[in-house]
């Protein structure tokens, strides 16, 4: 094997514990709402006990229905569900934590109806109001929490018993670790110089 088919292996597996270390595991089951497979250009609702990883009352879960694209996958989630049931749609997914562990919390949302949607979320101690839709158009929500119990819930509730509004996708929730970024940069640095002194000793 020659010494440049060596550096770039060498190069490759560096940047892929790289990417390793930065990567993280999502805490959340279906955070995507793929699991229930409705057919394109469709839509469909499930009691919540249906759908895997998800408790609380019905969710409707859309393919590319009305020519809504999801940001994540093919199928999204519609938070005021079919049909109507006289209360507020509330739905939520509890997952293990670690008391005073940082976790970071990310999902996309948009309006289906009108601008002046809105639903209130929580996930351990952090708690918002989104009310800042756009029919079209979808935002990422991003924050974090501080565990303060060995199990913590994220719930998604609705502002009124509306069976119309509030679309969600890709929920996720991952651990904030601390990589130490420089001391990665200086193993890929040794590295390479290992290489540059063995083509230098090949070639005199």
């Amino acid at each position: 094997m020659g010494v440049n088919s060596v550096y770039i292996r060498v190069l490759g597996a560096l940047a892929g514990l790289l990417l390793a270390l930065n990567a993280q595991a999502n805490l959340i089951v279906n955070g995507g709402f793929e699991d229930n497979n409705v057919a394109a250009g469709n839509w469909a609702y499930f009691p919540s006990s249906s759908v895997n990883g998800w408790d609380g009352d019905n969710i409707e879960i859309w393919d590319s229905f009305g020519g809504v694209v999801a940001p994540e996958g093919t199928q999204h989630a519609e938070l005021n569900a079919h049909p109507f049931d006289g209360t507020v749609f509330s739905i939520y997914q509890s997952f293990a934590t670690v008391i005073g562990q940082t976790y970071d919390v990310s999902f996309f949302y948009s309006a289906r109806e009108n601008n002046n949607e809105q639903f209130s979320f929580s996930a351990g101690t952090l708690a918002v109001l989104l009310n800042d839709h756009v029919v079209g158009s979808w935002k990422q929500y991003t924050g974090s929490f501080v565990a303060t119990a060995t199990t913590s819930a994220i719930t998604f509730t609705s502002y009124d018993n509306s069976t119309v509004g509030n679309f969600l996708d890709d929920v996720v929730v991952t651990t904030r670790t601390h990589v130490d970024e420089s001391g990665a940069l200086v193993m890929m640095m040794i590295g390479l110089i290992g290489l540059f002194c063995s083509r230098r000793k090949l070639s005199i």
